[in-house]
């Protein structure tokens, strides 16, 4: 069996409710995942594409949150109406979803304009 071309993280980590840094997974049921898992199946890709449960990827406030590898495409506020759409662009055309897509200057920073700062209430990227 060749190697795997892409891995999709699919943030499965979950969160009390009303959390300031927000919620992946909020009723625990991975239901993001398991429509990649089944977007990756119904496409016949299960040997070159694998959708992956991730714990915390430690981007809360633009969850929920995918990244693609090897490309190391990040996307915030993914919805389960997206997943086809990610699917089609980005894992067999090549062409990553610019609308999803995290800032930059989002990814692996302690501060960016989606997080919450002590005594600042934050909205989420979408």
């Amino acid at each position: 069996m060749p190697a795997f071309q892409r891995h999709l993280f699919i943030c499965t980590n979950t969160r009390p409710a009303g959390h300031p840094r927000g919620c992946c997974n909020p009723d625990g049921a991975a239901a993001l995942r398991e429509r990649f898992k089944a977007e990756v199946k119904r496409r016949s890709l299960q040997a070159t594409v694998r959708a992956n449960a991730a714990g915390c990827l430690d981007q809360c406030e633009h969850g929920p949150n995918v990244v693609v590898y090897p490309e190391g495409v990040w996307y915030g506020n993914v919805q389960l109406s997206d997943v086809e759409e990610i699917i089609e662009s980005h894992i067999l055309g090549g062409t990553p979803v610019a609308r999803l897509q995290l800032p930059p200057g989002c990814i692996n920073t302690k501060s960016c304009a989606h997080k919450p700062r002590p005594g600042v209430t934050e909205g989420k990227v979408g």
